[in-house]
């Protein structure tokens, strides 16, 4: 797998078979063949993903995809890792060896082990590999992602699409390395952790208002969201931003087709859905945590953290990973860490790296939706929450009551830009 630092190489087999496993593991990491075949057959694939598949897939990860488009537009962590599709369309075998050549030396390279293997294939597989040649030690990146200016948003439109993706963020400057990691992964637990139901912006948008299926936040890149429920290893980054993700609301065709006390509508419900997010992150920021809520949470991560390394491959994976953070075991450490931390340090996280002024935010939606949408944006125009009669017959006062304070909440937006998705990722 590859991202945007680091490539691995995993291999798993059962003990009995590790001798006839072992060529194949050294031939790859040492002497890849690169056959024309294989590099036609590999090109076409990514040349389908970027041109095809983002697409046409999965609204939500395009709309995340997108949205690291535009926070690191000009610097080598723009396109995704599959590359552009004019990218991917000139390369060619030559320029696949050349990056080899190039990168997979002995310096860059980290071995990990674990499961029963015999002593001595730690000093068989430093032998083996040492053939692969010495290169200059790969340094961090040290890439900035762009600095919003205001509420800068990108509405990417699609034909026939029911939904509003979004994605928001904008950078932090801190990432597991730091000492105010453990506090800040409580702030982003309390607000949304991926796919838990107890975070504030899932309690608000899609417990109580039944808008869409979830809605997290999050601290560092969190590959493959939509499908992975913890989070992955083998993806380190140097640089990072906070995230925000409101998987898809309705859009007001949508609404139409379904309910028609809705026919009259304009926009959906993305304006809302955003200005409910941001209403509660503000909150968070001017607040604070309780002390209930903090001691609720950090207990909840404590015991959660310890399930991140599903198998042997994931404690492998997480120790791995530890060591591009100059950490030796990041889960155990951050164990500690959230053992010793107070309210007081959440609170101080929050107010050092929380804030919705400035953001960069992408909507994947329909084509009717982006022009209106786009004008409710710029002219911060109240955003009334639209539901059906049935719901809203049936929904607490004090929601109804809240929905007038969010459909005001003033958003420092300075631009919206509408994009054909055919556009995107050129």
């Amino acid at each position: 797998s590859t991202d945007k630092e680091v490539s691995v190489f995993t291999f798993e087999v059962h003990k009995d078979f590790l001798e006839a496993f072992y060529p194949i593991i050294t031939g790859l990491v040492t002497k890849p063949s690169f056959s024309e075949e294989d590099f036609s057959r590999v090109k076409s694939n990514q040349q389908n993903y970027v041109d095809q598949v983002i697409r046409a897939s999965s609204d939500e990860e395009y709309s995340k995809k997108a949205l690291e488009d535009l926070l690191y537009r000009g610097t080598p962590y723009q396109h995704v890792t599959q590359g552009t599709s004019a990218g991917v369309k000139s390369l060619t075998l030559a320029d696949a060896k050349a990056h080899f050549a190039n990168f997979y030396g002995r310096s860059n390279l980290s071995v990990g082990l674990i499961g029963s293997y015999p002593a001595t294939l730690v000093a068989r597989l430093k032998k083996d590999l040492s053939v692969l040649p010495e290169k200059a030690k790969a340094q961090p990146m040290n890439i900035q992602p762009n600095t919003p200016k205001g509420i800068q948003v990108e509405i990417i439109t699609k034909a026939n699409t029911l939904g509003s993706a979004i994605f928001g963020g904008y950078k932090i400057d801190v990432n597991r390395s730091r000492p105010d990691w453990a506090a800040l992964m409580v702030a982003n637990s309390y607000m949304g952790e991926h796919r838990k139901s107890y975070g504030k912006l899932y309690q608000k948008i899609r417990e109580q208002r039944s808008m869409n299926y979830g809605d997290y936040t999050y601290i560092e890149w969190y590959d493959n969201g939509g499908s992975n429920m913890l989070p992955a290893t083998g993806i380190p980054r140097t640089s990072n931003y906070f995230g925000l993700w409101i998987r898809p609301v309705q859009t007001a065709a949508a609404l139409h087709g379904q309910y028609p006390e809705l026919k009259d509508i304009t926009i959906g419900h993305a304006h809302f859905a955003i200005r409910m997010a941001m209403y509660e992150i503000g909150n968070l920021v001017k607040n604070g945590m309780s002390k209930e809520d903090f001691e609720m949470t950090r207990t909840f991560l404590r015991s959660y953290i310890k399930l991140y390394p599903q198998n042997t491959a994931g404690q492998l994976g997480f120790l791995m990973d530890s060591k591009f953070y100059n950490r030796k075991n990041y889960l155990k450490e951050m164990d500690a860490e959230l053992a010793k931390i107070t309210v007081e340090d959440v609170n101080a996280a929050v107010k050092k790296y929380m804030q919705t002024d400035n953001m960069f935010i992408t909507i994947v939606t329909d084509e009717s939706e982006a022009e209106p949408l786009k004008a409710s944006l710029m002219a911060n125009t109240p955003s009334p929450m639209s539901y059906s009669n049935a719901l809203k017959a049936v929904l607490a006062p004090s929601i109804l009551a809240e929905d007038e304070i969010v459909a005001k909440v003033p958003l420092k937006v300075t631009s919206v830009k509408i994009i054909k998705s055919e556009d995107t990722f050129k």
